[in-house]
């Protein structure tokens, strides 16, 4: 039987603290075993972004045995006075499903630091479980007045933003993708299907067809200029008429 390293797993898990690699049932069984092993005593001042880890971790697989022992370690060293510990109560929360509870704790973490990062993100991804989309655009719209060059933050407000029929506002977040991400063709192709919506047929079939230029053989782009083409082509038919 091979003896378990406590070095090997401890460079481990610095590794993916570092790629930022979630790997949750792996973390949680390696830091179980570090635990178990009274090894932590070994770590100095690693051994409480290691808690962090092993929490996070265990919170995903809901082994909250082990992020309750984590939690409690972390909270005798920092106290609820940090905006960082406090996360991670609001991510308790949301694991055992007590959302309102988890809201109320990042909304005071905001109202303490609107910059940070992790507690808005994880106040977007609140809200929008939770479907309450217009609390869910204004918390993206405020994110974004910091965080201007996330892409999928933009997306995510686009979406909102069409699941309510808003096409203009949605249609402004395409376009501030495609100059985040020019030569990405998904945010093409979702532009040239808010203008189509829109009844903006040339805007439309421009963007269809750039679609077509960054992805030959796309199919919801072909597709999307048939569409358009049977709109232009009915739109003369009647002017033919009169």
């Amino acid at each position: 039987m091979t003896r378990f390293n406590h070095a090997e797993a401890i460079n481990e898990l610095q590794e993916l603290r570092t790629t930022n690699e979630r790997c949750c049932e792996r973390v949680v069984s390696l830091a179980q075993r570090i635990i178990d092993d009274n090894y932590t005593s070994t770590l100095g001042d690693q051994v409480w972004p290691f808690y962090e880890q092993a929490a996070i971790a265990a919170l995903d697989t809901q082994n909250f045995t082990l992020a309750n022992y984590c939690i409690d370690k972390l909270k005798h060293r920092f106290t609820e006075k940090s905006l960082r510990f406090r996360r991670l109560l609001g991510m308790r929360y949301e694991a055992q499903g007590l959302l309102d509870e988890a809201q109320e704790v990042y909304d005071s973490i905001l109202k303490e630091d609107e910059t940070n990062l992790l507690a808005s993100k994880r106040q977007i991804a609140l809200l929008k479980a939770r479907r309450k989309d217009y609390e869910l655009m204004e918390a993206l719209t405020a994110y974004l007045d910091t965080y201007y060059d996330d892409c999928e933050a933009w997306l995510e407000l686009c979406e909102a933003y069409a699941s309510k029929y808003m096409y203009e506002q949605a249609a402004f977040c395409c376009q501030e993708m495609i100059l985040l991400q020019p030569s990405n063709h998904i945010f093409y192709l979702k532009y040239a299907e808010i203008c189509y919506t829109m009844n903006q047929y040339e805007m439309a079939l421009k963007y269809y067809c750039k679609v077509l230029e960054l992805c030959t053989d796309h199919v919801r782009a072909l597709y999307g200029l048939h569409l358009v083409s049977s709109q232009k082509k009915n739109a003369n038919l009647l002017l033919n008429r009169f």
